[in-house]
């Protein structure tokens, strides 16, 4: 028997949203986009040209309260997602939640508790999991293809002018750790199957507060990685791994495949002399100039929401995996300010992760 369609409604319709949630809502197959919720007049009626069939609401509190809803996608800034998700799961919606699941740890205790009452689907927007290529990045690692991994780094940047004035300071939920450094941290849960048990981090102001950092991250498994990662440089979303037998390269922006470089001499150079002629009469990605519209893990993550729901299988990434990230990401804050190397065992014994 086929399934019914899934009734979701999409709280926030800013440039995210309409760049790419109203996109998949409404072409994604057994998904019904019945209802939005928007303040802004002029978003709202731009969100309800591209869906005519869904009630436009100025307000969330009236979308929560419909029974044409069975879930919610929450695309709003950070400072909101506590409070608009908790109140989706006390009315018994389900949740899909771009990321952070909060801006502190207290708000992200009180998603949590609200979750376990609610016994509803409850997932994180951490989409990149759901990218082609890190997927078969971490299948090439879990098949041994690089022998035993070493380290990694990681880039993940954009241009400056690009961020709206919420991501602009911490206290509304921006900075480049929240923003762009969780994606980052998340994926390196996801690549290695491992946990990240210590955070070291600095932090720069270049043109907005926090605009720039870099970490270094310890796993569970002795990996180490570094990440770099701003608003206010280029274009860029890289990972490099490298194992004992040879380097794996993950070029979101301009690559459609991973490219493995094996260790030994003269193959290597061969093939790194190899990539990067190959790369000098490349053009960068068609998808990455029309993106963020065309990622693919973004309607790949949904779907895997809408199937959660329909199924009653378990949802990953959960809202566990948000509450880990946001402890990472404010650990790496702690560390930034104190100059210290912080474990994050230490911290969930008790150490208050906000304190100095």
């Amino acid at each position: 028997m086929p399934r019914s369609a899934c009734k979701l409604g999409l709280i926030g319709c800013g440039s995210i949203a309409q760049a790419v949630h109203l996109d998949i809502l409404t072409r994604l197959p057994q998904v019904e986009l019945t209802a939005l919720a928007e303040p802004n007049p002029e978003r709202r009626a731009q969100a309800q040209l591209r869906a005519p069939g869904a009630a436009a609401l100025p307000d969330y509190g009236a979308l929560l309260d419909s029974s044409d809803v069975h879930g919610v996608v929450i695309c709003l800034p950070s400072a909101l997602h506590a409070e608009v998700a908790i109140a989706a799961m006390e009315r018994g919606k389900h949740v899909y939640l771009e990321k952070p699941i909060a801006v502190s740890s207290d708000q992200a205790q009180a998603v949590m508790a609200a979750w376990d009452t609610a016994q509803v689907v409850g997932m994180i927007g951490f989409n990149y999991r759901f990218s082609p290529l890190y997927r078969t990045a971490k299948k090439a690692i879990q098949t041994g293809q690089l022998g035993k991994v070493v380290s990694a780094r990681a880039v993940f940047s954009y241009p400056p002018g690009t961020s709206p004035l919420w991501k602009q300071k911490r206290a509304s939920g921006g900075g480049i750790l929240l923003d762009l450094a969780l994606h980052d941290v998340d994926i390196a849960r996801f690549l290695f199957d491992a946990e990240i048990e210590t955070v070291a981090a600095d932090l720069r102001s270049q043109l907005y507060e926090d605009d720039t950092a870099t970490l270094q991250l310890g796993l569970s498994n002795g990996v180490l990685i570094q990440i770099f990662t701003s608003m206010s440089t280029v274009d860029e979303a890289r990972w490099e791994i490298y194992g004992q037998e040879g380097k794996l390269v993950a070029d979101r922006y301009r690559e459609t495949d991973i490219e493995i470089i094996p260790s030994q001499r003269p193959y290597s150079r061969t093939a790194q002399l190899r990539t990067s002629l190959g790369k000098a009469v490349r053009s960068m990605n068609v998808r990455k100039i029309l993106a963020p519209t065309l990622e693919p893990s973004y309607r790949e993550a949904i779907a895997h929401f809408v199937a959660a729901i329909q199924t009653g299988k378990p949802v990953r990434p959960d809202l566990t995996d948000g509450l880990k990230a946001l402890a990472i990401i404010e650990a790496a804050e702690k560390s930034a300010r104190t100059g210290r190397v912080i474990t994050l065992a230490q911290e969930a014994a008790g150490v208050s992760l906000s304190s100095p």
